[in-house]
């Protein structure tokens, strides 16, 4: 398999999306924050010392999104037309469930923007109760789906 950000001296480098053609594209990424119980309560509660841990979060993972290629360094730069970030209370881990979906139309896919907003918005969990819990672990960001683009559509457990 090739990889397409290595050029033929084995080089890192941004791939050429110049030919490809603009098409509808989506990406959504899932988490989750484990924590302490107590840690959990202040969260539903709203009670963390910093404030909505939500919330926060959820600006967080969508400012994140678009800054994608700031922080990544091959990633292309895209006209993001939708980013929705999800944070919900899971008392079986306990802790915090975080998805993201991400889209646009555009010459290459989303995916890295939802899995930047998960990452973002878990983190900001993180900081936001680490006064709480010092332990807390942040699990399993992985993509779960897209569509758009050549290579077709993915879902987690779908592939080949």
């Amino acid at each position: 398999m090739k990889l397409s950000h290595v050029g033929s001296g084995g080089e890192a480098r941004m791939v050429d999306v110049s030919e490809k053609p603009v098409t509808a594209r989506s990406a959504r990424a899932e988490g989750a924050v484990r924590m302490s119980q107590a840690a959990f309560d202040l969260v539903r509660t709203n009670a963390a010392a910093k404030g909505d841990v939500l919330g926060v979060a959820r600006v967080a993972g969508i400012q994140a999104a678009k800054r994608t290629a700031e922080l990544i360094p091959l990633c292309h730069p895209l006209p993001l037309e939708q980013v929705e970030v999800e944070l919900v209370l899971d008392p079986s881990l306990p802790g915090v469930r975080v998805s993201a979906e991400a889209r646009t139309a555009a010459k290459t896919g989303v995916e890295m923007e939802a899995l930047t907003a998960v990452a973002v918005a878990s983190l900001t969990v993180y900081d936001m109760v680490k006064s709480a819990d010092r332990g807390i672990s942040i699990e399993a960001i992985r993509l779960t789906h897209k569509a758009g683009g050549r290579s077709g559509p993915y879902a987690k457990g779908a592939e080949a």
